[in-house]
């Protein structure tokens, strides 16, 4: 009976928990009538990529124009002749959508040729929904064309075309190259807070692009006095790795929106929000950062709507119940262990057992939303099994402590096993992200079903075994097991506060040597205090430092105890 009723008295805390840090939230006003002025398309589903030659059908393209006719008034799309983009455009019209048609430009004169050719053809077929279009995006900012051969392209289809031409590229290219301005009928730029050299907090989002689309107008009005500008691209990730202040996520992406929109209309912006759909082909460029800015996901699925309250996670009563059916069948499992359990044990028990359930289910759904290839979900896959085992071996672990049992040596030699293969994995990846980690996620959802374990161990041996803490965090208390190479513990947990350390001065280093950074700082001290700042106020930076640090500590108290003895 005391077991039933511990049960219930957890999973009715854990279910409290969940459904009061799930409430929808206000992200600002409503879009007027729901619809946004232009969006970008991109048709690409699951298992399609434009890289590869795979394009979807006309059955694919027809549904999501109708899905976009509901949500905006125009689409914005980067390429005229590969696959099956020729046919947009009689499509758009039937859903009643006008076309901001665009050719795709790379370093390749004969590609280029075929794409500018495809341009012209569908603008002069189509005047009636093509009513603008533009030649090139972001080309300048990858290096694949310079300036003048860039004009020749914009020159040629303006003399082919009645439709505005222009060039879309992020703001600061238009300051670098001001000869564009000259050349373009309107202005197209990008402004994405997120992507700043400077990242900016969603609140103040709004406020940043006002400034930057009125500097842009100002230095333009020297050049080419009253031209139009087209805030080309604007939106928010929804997941992601964090940049500075800039913080991936749903409701993030709402507020941005709406926010942005009210700007747009308070100041008569012409816009353009990328984009309608996740698009998983990019998370093998750009991580999946570059995979999470739709306004639907790539099923289809819209991830937020533009109208009322938005949930960041919209699925967590299917999370909760598959968290809940585990953590039973888990419980089950153990029925033989737990009558003997006093209430402070049992209590233990149970809410660990739960924590682990639920952190098991999360990561699942977790690494498996952000599994875009077959190589990914295998990957996946292997991650999954492995976690499966820890968590089988961490349990039988609780489980002895908790009844006073001596365990097996062989689990306590699976679970150093288990521990150096994720000091291995973190290692790694810590290095990556300290090398070069703009499009790398960090790695805590993989990790932290050990990390959790560890501390759950650690406050069963403080509260429950009355262990001095020094004693209740080392490696014999926490697993049952010291190694017999004494001397490479603490090595170990230099190595990861050492990297820890490499982490921090990749990140601060990847800021100051922004070009827009460094012209905002061009002071030394202030560029690398600044730099240091966005760096230690990235929430998700810290939360893996936090994973390092317990990971280590382990290691580091081991090796001292052996060498003081």
């Amino acid at each position: 009976m005391k077991l039933f009723s511990w049960l219930f008295v957890v999973i009715l805390l854990n279910s409290i928990f969940n459904f009061a840090t799930n409430l929808p939230q206000n992200v600002g006003e409503d879009v007027p009538a729901g619809k946004l002025n232009s969006l970008s398309y991109a048709p690409f589903r699951d298992g399609q990529d434009p890289m590869l030659g795979s394009f979807p059908s006309v059955k694919q393209l027809d549904e999501d124009l109708a899905l976009m006719g509901q949500v905006t008034h125009s689409i914005r799309t980067y390429a005229s002749a590969e696959g099956s983009m020729p046919l947009i455009p009689d499509l758009a019209k039937k859903h009643g959508l006008t076309l901001l048609q665009g050719a795709w430009l790379g370093a390749l004169k004969p590609d280029n040729a075929i794409e500018i050719a495809a341009l012209i053809r569908s603008a002069n077929e189509h005047p009636d929904v093509i009513k603008r279009v533009l030649v090139g995006n972001e080309v300048l900012l990858r290096g694949d064309l310079k300036p003048d051969e860039l004009i020749d392209y914009i020159r040629q289809v303006k003399r082919a075309v009645k439709q505005p031409v222009s060039y879309a590229d992020v703001w600061s290219m238009y300051m670098k190259y001001p000869e564009l301005i000259k050349e373009v009928d309107f202005i197209t730029i990008h402004i994405l807070p997120y992507w700043e050299d400077e990242p900016i907090a969603v609140a103040d989002a709004p406020a940043h692009i006002e400034r930057i689309y009125k500097q842009v107008q100002q230095e333009a009005d020297l050049i080419a006095p009253h031209k139009p500008i087209l805030i080309g691209e604007s939106g928010w990730p929804s997941g992601g790795k964090q940049r500075g202040l800039s913080v991936p996520s749903v409701v993030n992406e709402a507020r941005f929106i709406r926010d942005f929109i009210k700007v747009a209309n308070k100041n008569g912006f012409d816009y353009n929000i990328v984009e309608a759909f996740d698009q998983p082909w990019k998370a093998a460029f750009e991580g999946t950062i570059g995979a999470k800015w739709g306004l639907y996901d790539s099923s289809r699925r819209q991830v937020f709507s533009l109208t009322g309250d938005v949930s960041e996670h919209s699925t967590w009563c299917r999370t909760l119940a598959a968290a809940t059916v585990l953590f039973l069948g888990i419980v089950t499992l153990f029925r033989k262990d737990t009558p003997n359990l006093n209430t402070p044990r049992l209590i233990s028990f149970l809410a660990i057992t739960q924590i682990l359930a639920t952190v098991f289910v999360s990561q699942i759904e977790t690494l498996w939303l952000i599994s875009y290839t077959d190589f990914q979900r295998f990957q996946t896959l292997i991650i999954l099994s492995f976690n499966t085992f820890l968590v089988s071996f961490v349990l039988l672990r609780i489980s002895a402590v908790l009844n006073q049992k001596i365990p097996a040596p062989e689990l306590a030699k699976r679970l150093y096993a288990c521990l150096l293969m994720v000091i291995i994995f973190a290692l790694v990846k810590t290095t990556i992200l300290a090398w070069d980690g703009r499009y790398v996620d960090f790695p805590t959802t993989v990790t932290q079903l050990w990390v959790v374990s560890l501390v759950a161990l650690a406050a069963i041996n403080y509260f429950i075994e009355k262990m001095p803490v020094a004693n209740s965090v080392n490696l014999t208390a926490l697993l049952g097991y010291v190694p017999s190479k004494l001397t490479c513990l603490k090595r170990v947990s230099y190595w990861l506060m050492g990297l820890s350390g490499a982490l921090i001065m990749g990140e601060s280093y990847s800021f100051m040597a922004s070009r827009d950074f460094i012209m905002a700082y061009p002071s030394m001290i202030p560029r690398l205090a600044t730099a240091i700042l966005f760096t230690l106020t990235n929430t998700q930076l810290l939360f893996w430092l936090a994973s390092l640090g317990i990971l280590a500590v382990p290691f580091y108290v081991s090796g001292k105890t052996c060498r003081n003895d």
